[in-house]
């Protein structure tokens, strides 16, 4: 590509004081080529899974010969802060947050941040994240993101399990770390008032540092860049490893998913510190040259959300589930946002929640599937409807394929969802470098040929996929595998449950039978007869195979961060859930 092309943000001359400035280089040009073929693909999956190749650089650094060479001289706004009403509080454009970050990386180098050190970065949704996370990546840290909502429990685990060696953290989170041992670096970006705790670094002082940035030398492809902590569901969060190209690249099969576009106005709902924070609020829009907007600290209010989606002119809105659940009774309260794309990921999206956005809203909302171990690996992209219950098809650059989970051997409609390691065109990038500090656990996920991502899947002749459940989650009644996310959807779709987690417990005759914990929604009594309204609703729904046989009510359920119903601890406090356990007469066993 001609480094004075003006095609694009920015000008000829910027692009080639880029070219000058040493970034704009075949990494680049490899790079650009392979996102420019999704856009021309975005509505044909066929022809995007037969042409996509993933690039494959021996060196990278995406915050470097990405963002910087997108962002010299570039006025569009990378990223806008919004208020509760939906406005603009903030913009920072793309060459103020380059030269911004060059600052900050110089700053963090003087602070002894060296290549291959681990840091945590402890931040909410506030433009010195941002700034945080592409200095480290320029000055090839390793970033190990967390939520600035850790209890002291939490905070010491991280930093002893992941080996940290220095912390950015907001002043509000510096208590966490009380007591808290960490060699280098404690740095503290201070709340409205200016004060910064005793014995740390102000992150202020950064502003004094140079605002340009000179690497000290080419950054290995392969070199780790991000270690992520999972949500947990089933047991103690694993820390995951991930490349300076298996994220930035990687993140070209979410970025395909979600559709977006350059120019586009994007926002996500997720909390900084997980990976799908990274997805779609740091490679997705970046790397479709988009702009971040981002929502108020804090859980997002579902009566204000179509309010400030609509006044901050959002083309692009990803949430999980569990926030689409709860902008269901607020879609016809005002005038409908003017969303292109619409996108879900977590957990299947129940079908009367995408008919109820697509007649509010006129967009309909796609669902998407990946795991923080990989990029989006399963999607519905732009152009495709979707299908009720299926998820999508296999994203440009993997190879999903179903295998039996006793015996490992290919299956042709049911079985653990995997990813395929081998092939013509080598491993996926978008898979993790593996579990750091672990190799055992590394050598078992990717040293057999394929990842198995510990999710159970249905596949039918077209290639669709339906998620059936974690295999932890997954259980027997009667002789039959059951998955809880089927009798979760139905319950769902009923207007009187507000959240819902289908666990199982012990039985004579069956040997476990499915318990539905129901959490009204507001203004219903969790009584006999709402318990026997849902176990008939249910009971019309689904086969006498997996619907629920009792349920309880509860006044919560236990979620992630990132809002991942925990069924283990909802199956380990049911002793603790007062009230009636209500029961729902079988009229005959099913046939084993």
């Amino acid at each position: 590509m001609d480094p004075d092309d003006d095609s694009g943000p920015g000008t000829g001359d910027a692009r080639a004081r880029a070219w000058r400035a040493g970034r704009w280089t075949a990494a680049h040009r490899e790079f650009r080529a392979a996102r420019d073929l999704l856009l021309r693909c975005r509505t044909d999956l066929d022809a995007a899974v037969e042409q996509f190749r993933w690039p494959r650089p021996a060196c990278f650094n995406w915050a470097l010969e990405w963002f910087d060479v997108v962002a010299c001289g570039n006025p569009a706004p990378a990223l806008e802060l919004l208020d509760g009403e939906g406005d603009v509080t903030r913009s920072v454009s793309y060459d103020e947050l380059s030269r911004r970050s060059d600052a900050v990386a110089n700053w963090l180098r003087g602070q002894g941040v060296a290549p291959g050190d681990r840091l945590m970065v402890v931040l909410g949704p506030q433009v010195e994240l941002w700034e945080v996370l592409l200095a480290a990546l320029k000055v090839r840290a390793v970033v190990v993101p967390s939520h600035p909502d850790l209890m002291p429990g939490q905070a010491e685990d991280r930093v002893r399990r992941g080996r940290l060696a220095h912390l950015v953290c907001r002043a509000a989170s510096a208590g966490a770390f009380s007591g808290v041992r960490v060699p280098g670096a404690r740095i503290a970006v201070p709340e409205a008032d200016g004060v910064v705790p005793p014995g740390w670094t102000d992150y202020r002082e950064s502003t004094a540092a140079p605002d340009r940035f000179v690497p000290e030398r080419p950054t290995p492809a392969d070199d780790i860049a991000f270690c992520y902590f999972t949500s947990g569901t089933t047991s103690a969060p694993k820390l995951v490893a991930h490349t300076h190209l298996s994220y930035p690249a990687g993140h070209f099969s979410s970025l395909y998913w979600n559709g977006l576009l350059p120019g586009d106005r994007h926002v996500n709902v997720s909390s900084p510190g997980w990976a799908k924070h990274s997805w779609s609020s740091l490679f997705v829009p970046w790397n479709a040259e988009a702009t971040i907007l981002v929502l108020p600290d804090g859980p997002p209010d579902a009566a204000a959300l179509p309010r400030q989606l609509r006044r901050s002119r959002a083309t692009g809105f990803c949430a999980p589930p569990s926030v689409w659940q709860t902008l269901r009774p607020h879609l016809t309260s005002a005038v409908p946002p003017a969303l292109r794309e619409a996108t879900s990921a977590g957990e299947p999206l129940p079908w009367e929640v995408v008919t109820a956005v697509r007649d509010a809203w006129g967009v309909t909302v796609r669902d998407g599937y990946g795991q923080t171990e990989t990029t989006a690996l399963v999607g519905t992209p732009p152009g495709h409807l979707p299908r009720p219950g299926r998820l999508g098809r296999p994203l440009p650059g993997y190879r999903i394929t179903l295998r039996d989970p006793e015996t490992a051997e290919p299956a042709d409609v049911e079985g653990e969802i995997c990813v395929e390691l081998d092939g013509e065109e080598g491993r996926p990038v978008g898979v993790m470098a593996g579990y750091p500090d672990d190799p055992t656990r590394t050598e078992h996920a990717l040293g057999r040929g394929w990842y198995a991502t510990g999710d159970l899947g249905e596949r039918d002749p077209e290639g669709w996929i339906r998620v059936l459940g974690r295999r932890d989650d997954v259980f027997k009644s009667y002789g039959h595998r059951v998955s809880p996310f089927e009798a979760e959807t139905v319950l769902r779709a009923h207007p009187a449950v507000a959240d819902v987690a289908v666990v199982p417990v012990p039985d004579d005759r069956a040997g476990l039978l499915p318990l539905a914990v129901v959490v009204p929604a507001p203004g219903r009594t969790a009584d006999a007869a709402l318990a026997s309204e849902l176990l008939t609703h249910t009971a019309g729904a689904l086969s006498p195979v997996g619907r629920p046989e009792l349920l309880r009510f509860a006044e919560r359920l236990p979620r992630t961060t990132s809002g991942k119903i925990r069924r283990r601890l909802v199956r380990a406090h049911l002793p603790d859930i007062a009230g009636d356990l209500f029961t729902h007469i079988r009229p005959k066993e099913p046939a084993p």
